[in-house]
């Protein structure tokens, strides 16, 4: 399993919601209902209890037992809210999470080093990997996405992706 204590980013504030210390949050995982398998958050440092979390448009409104006041809501602007990777849900076979796999070394079928997995996105159709190849000298470096199905990604582990050289650019 990746490294247990890394930190997952699962939220951020936003900013204030209303009077009493509601913040609103920009959603980074599967939505408002998967924060309540969390009851402590590490935000910047300091630890916030969740209190309660609901959808709403474009994210969600959540309480936390030491934000009393809009004021304190406000100071929280732009907070990460994340969790050690060992709180996460145990997967399944065949599954993954978009954080364990960024950073990972790439190779392809036929052996070739390729780079490393520099972003996880999902665009309505399925995950797809976002591969950087190392810059050549004087040069930025090469982007390219695969989707990441039994196809184009036949193998992944804790140590690294495979691409099939068809997929690679």
């Amino acid at each position: 399993m990746a490294d247990a204590n890394r930190p997952v980013t699962l939220a951020a504030i936003a900013g204030a919601h209303g009077v009493r210390g509601e913040v609103r949050l920009k959603l980074f995982g599967e939505g408002a209902e998967s924060l309540r398998a969390f009851s402590v958050f590490d935000a910047g440092g300091r630890k916030l209890t969740l209190k309660s979390v609901r959808p709403v448009n474009q994210g969600a409104v959540a309480t936390f037992a030491e934000v009393t006041d809009r004021s304190a809501a406000e100071a929280l602007r732009g907070t990460v809210l994340t969790v050690p990777r060992s709180a996460l849900p145990p997967l399944g076979a065949g599954e993954y999470y978009h954080h364990d796999l960024i950073g990972l070394p790439c190779v392809s079928t036929d052996g070739a080093a390729i780079g490393h997995v520099a972003a996880v996105e999902n665009f309505g159709a399925g995950d797809i990997l976002e591969i950087e190849k190392p810059a050549e000298p004087g040069k930025k470096p090469v982007r390219f996405m695969v989707p990441m199905n039994a196809r184009a990604v036949p193998a992944w582990t804790d140590d690294g992706v495979t691409i099939d050289a068809a997929f690679v650019e």
